[in-house]
This record gives C-alpha cells, structure tokens and sequence, in this order.
C-alpha cells in the first residue's frame, strides 16, 4: 500500500506543468476543496440521468457549475460533451476556454482514481476529440490511471482498449503496455469475433501476440461463421512465410481452396515428422472437404508403409476410409493394400461394429475386398449386431451393408455368399423421406422427360434399387432406341417387381441419374468415391447411364440423353 502510495504521488508530480506552462491543477490540501461531499444514490442517479438526457452543451457545462459533481459524473458529461459535439459540430476552442469545462477536468482530476474503468477508457476517446492535446497534462493523467490498472481490467475492457488506441493513428506509449498484457492473457479470449477483430486491427503490431491470435484462431476455427472464415483465409494466404506446422491440422475446417492448396503443398515435406493421430486428422479433414491432393496423399500412403508398426489399426482404418471417401489409388497400390489386409487379419473383432463396416465398404470402393470380409460383414451374424440401434450411424451402415452386398454379387467373380436376406434389400432407411424435398433439377426432370419420351408411363421416378443406390428416373428403351413401358418388364434390381415380362432382345435399362455437387471432388469433375461405385454397380447391373449435374457440363449421353 505505501509503495502504491508513493507511485501515486511520484506520478502527480510528474504531471504538474513546468516553467511557463498554463495553470496547473491543483494538488494536496487545496484539491480537498473542490472534492464534492457524498450524496445519496438517489441523487448521483437523477444527476446521471440528467446528464444523459442533456441536449446541448450549455444545460451541461450549467449542471456542472450549479451541482459539485463526482469524478464520475464529470467523466460522464464530458463523454456527453464530446458526442454533442460532434453531432451538433460545437467550436472546441470556445468550449475549453469556458471556465465550467475547466472546473469538470479539475473535477476529474482531483479524483481520477474513483472513475470507473469504462468511464475511464471512453475518456481516453473523446479527451482528443474535444481538442486536448494528446501529450498534454489532462491526457496524460488519464493515460497514467489506465496505465496502474492495466493488470486488473477485465479481458473484455483490455481488447476494447487495444481496438481503441490501435485505431488513434500513431501508437502512444500506453499501446504496447496493452499488447503486453493480451500476449500474457491471449489463453483468456473467447469469441471468435474477438479474435478475428485482433487479427486485423492489432496483431500487425506485435509479432508475438499474432502468433498467439493464430493459434487462438486455429482453436476456434470450426466456430468460425463464414465471414470470420473468409478473414482467417486471406490471413493466412497473406502471410509471407511458410506457414507453421501446426496451422494445416486444426485449419482445416472450412471450405476456402486457395487455402488448401497451400496447406497440402507446405504440409507435404513436413508429413514424415508428424505423429500417427497428426497424419489422420489431417486426412479426415482433407475427406471431408473433397479436397483431393494427390502428391499429399501419396505420400500419406507412403507415411503407412514406412510407420506401419506406429500407426493403430484404429488409425490405419480411418486413413483407409479418408481415402475411400476421395477415391484416391495410391500408385503403390499392391504394397499398400497388403499392408492393410494384413494389419486386419484377426484384428476384425476388436473394431467397433460400424467403423468395421467403413473399413470394408472402403476396400469395396477401391475395388480391393477379399472375400473373408464379405463374408463376415454379410453374414447372419453380423447383421445381428446392428439390429437394435436405431442412431443415423447404424442407419448409415446397413445401407454401406447394402452397397457391400452389390459388389459381391457384381464385382467379385467366384463369390458364392453368405449374401443379405431379401427382406433386407428393398428398405434404405430414412432416404424415402428426402424424395419429399425435390430439387430443381428433379422438377425439370418430371416435367421434361414424359413429353421427350412420349408419355408418363414410359419412364419410373426415384427408383431404390436393391444394390443400396437410387435412380432419378428410369427408362427401357428397344433395340431401335424406342422407349417401352417400363412397368411392364421384371426389374431384378427392385425389391418388388411391377411386371413380369422380360425384356426383348436388344432391349436397354437406362438409368438417369443426378450428380450433386456434393458428389464431387472439390478440385473438379472427378466423383468422389461413393458416386464412382454407384457408377460401377449400376453398370455392372446393365444399366446405360446419363449423368446429369447442374454443376458440370453433360457428359456424353446415351440415346435417350440424344431425345431430351
């Protein structure tokens, strides 16, 4: 206390003016005199409001004179003063020179160590506003007050505070004390737009609070609402540099493909020094972003074989559906594979049900299943596991049981079963309940494809197939390309066939199906790894496809493609 005393006092003296300087305030004993007596809170708060009801500069600088008012107030009628001044474009001059205005700044100063922190930083604003000199005493004074309370203000008036003098022009001795403190207290922030708002105004300032706010942002980027993404993207295309190591893990939570291009290309050399759990999120977080960078997946597979013993079959196992989900090959492909098998041989149960059931829908995807896990995933027994979860995931792998069931019937020659009873393979789950919710494209398509063909029998919409895939529309069309009703003929890929004759010779199932943007890579026209193995089974099925995107120019269509 006593040294806190004589830091007061030391400061008081530092202010007083030097020879030849304006009249000072004054200090000690003769200050006791202009210190108002304590009134009733009832009194303090009609004369606050009379404050912040006071429409001109006049009925405030009276108030001032008629009532001695606290530091407080007088902290709050001078911030009143300076927005009237600037809305009513008040001379300045004049308003300093009046002796009231003087009497409120010795009010202030007699007791600036009772005004309240917010009175206190606005008074940081508006004093230079009115016309007082920066440097000069008055300024000074309040600059010295923030200054002792630095260490105390709470986090949300030190930001603010930093946005404030950050934004006064040329920064004043009191600016790098403040981003002192946020570079000791950077682990306090909350608020993405805080963060955000430092980046851009202060962070320039001080290399070493930026890095904190970067890697503050990293932390809250999948809370980012898409400007705040927009502004850490250019932030991060901005900066010079290569990026540090940890950015690309956590960043990757938001669509920007400037960004991901740079991240991919500056992560790569990098890779071999990451740790196992580093490498997998980095590829979960390109997968779900479409991202497809094929030097970094590369040398992700590589990463696999040469950290085999490292990496958990847990980890291992979601590498694999990471690239699944992107349809990426590795060149290395026979190693690679092996590799994987081999990990996977006896560990099958003790992997949760559903990631297992990924795992093998994965290796379908990538034309790599082996019949053992066919064989396990399709068998009674298997199925009797999922049976009685009813959450979206459970629902997500009988309809990847569904798919895993096509490509042993379609893509594994000699594959003899176990396969999925029939009564499993006409329900998909909730999917009839999006049918509810056409897309523009499947508008057009309803109205478009009757009058092309010739009538509104000749078509089938929304078509579930028994392979776990839907079909836009559907068509049957001659040897001769001319359409036939398509209700009449036995339909082997639906649950419950309408008709019963078979098709003529020559005769041709034609699948319409639309491709989302979803369902491609993010890199271009490439499909992703679920939309390519809806392409194989269908046409292993023996189904023409006409793809239509909105995103995409048309492929080359069949014959009906030609009739629309």
């Amino acid at each position: 206390m006593a040294a806190h005393l004589v830091r007061r006092c030391c400061r008081r003296l530092l202010l007083l003016p030097g020879p030849g300087a304006g009249p000072a305030l004054r200090t000690g004993p003769a200050r006791a005199a202009e210190e108002p007596r304590a009134r009733p809170e009832g009194e303090e708060q009609q004369l606050r409001e009379l404050i912040r009801a006071a429409g001109s500069a006049q009925e405030l600088l009276q108030l001032g004179r008629d009532s001695a008012l606290s530091s407080n107030l007088a902290a709050l009628a001078i911030g009143r003063l300076a927005r009237l001044s600037a809305e009513q474009r008040l001379d300045t001059e004049s308003l300093l020179g009046d002796p009231r205005f003087q009497r409120l700044l010795g009010t202030l100063d007699a007791q600036i160590s009772q005004v309240w922190n917010s009175s206190l930083l606005q008074l940081l604003r508006v004093l230079p506003a009115l016309g007082l000199p920066r440097g000069g005493r008055q300024v000074r004074s309040v600059e010295q007050e923030v200054l002792w309370r630095l260490r105390r203000l709470p986090l949300r008036q030190l930001v603010q505070l930093a946005e404030q003098l950050a934004g006064q022009g040329p920064p004043g001795p009191l600016l790098p004390e403040v981003l002192r403190k946020l570079e000791l207290r950077w682990t306090e922030l909350e608020g993405t737009r805080t963060v955000v708002t430092l980046m851009a105004k202060v962070g320039h300032l001080s290399p070493a609070l930026m890095e904190r706010l970067e890697d503050k942002a990293l932390e809250l980027a999948e809370q980012f609402d898409p400007d705040e993404l927009r502004a850490l993207s250019y932030h991060l295309l901005q900066k010079p540099a290569e990026l540090p190591l940890p950015v690309p893990l956590p960043a990757l939570s938001f669509q920007q493909p400037q960004v991901l291009h740079r991240l991919a290309l500056e992560l790569q050399p990098h890779l071999g020094s990451l740790s196992p759990a580093q490498v997998l999120r980095c590829a979960r977080s390109f997968a779900s972003l479409r991202w497809l960078s094929r030097p970094l997946a590369e040398a992700m597979a590589q990463y696999c074989l040469d950290n085999t013993q490292d990496l958990s079959s847990t980890q291992l196992c979601g590498i694999l559906v990471s690239f699944a989900r992107l349809n990426f090959q590795p060149s290395s492909s026979e190693e690679f594979f092996s590799m994987i098998h081999e990990r996977l041989q006896g560990q099958e149960p003790q992997l949760d049900v559903h990631l297992l059931t990924d795992v093998v829908w994965s290796l379908c995807v990538l034309q790599q299943p082996r019949a053992p896990h066919l064989r396990q995933l399709l068998s009674p027994e298997f199925q009797a596991r999922l049976r009685g979860d009813s959450s979206p995931r459970a629902e997500s792998s009988w309809l990847k049981l569904l798919h895993i069931n096509a490509t042993a019937r379609l893509e594994v020659p000699g594959y003899e079963g176990p396969f999925l009873p029939p009564e499993l393979l006409g329900g998909h789950g909730d999917r009839d309940k999006d049918k509810e919710k056409a897309t523009p494209l499947q508008r057009w398509l309803r109205e478009a494809l009757p009058g092309a063909l010739g009538g509104p029998d000749l078509v089938r919409y929304n078509v579930s197939t028994v392979y776990g895939w839907d079909i836009d529309a559907e068509a049957v069309l001659d040897s001769d390309n001319k359409p036939l009703p398509v209700r009449e003929y036995a339909a082997p890929h639906l649950s419950h066939s309408e008709g019963t004759k078979p098709l003529p010779p020559g005769a041709r199932r034609v699948a319409v199906l639309r491709w989302e943007l979803p369902q491609f890579s993010s890199r271009g026209r490439e499909l992703l790894g679920r939309g390519s193995m809806a392409r194989r089974h269908l046409r292993a099925a023996g189904f023409l496809r006409v793809p239509l995107s909105p995103w995409h120019s048309w492929a080359q269509l069949a014959p009906l493609g030609r009739r629309l």
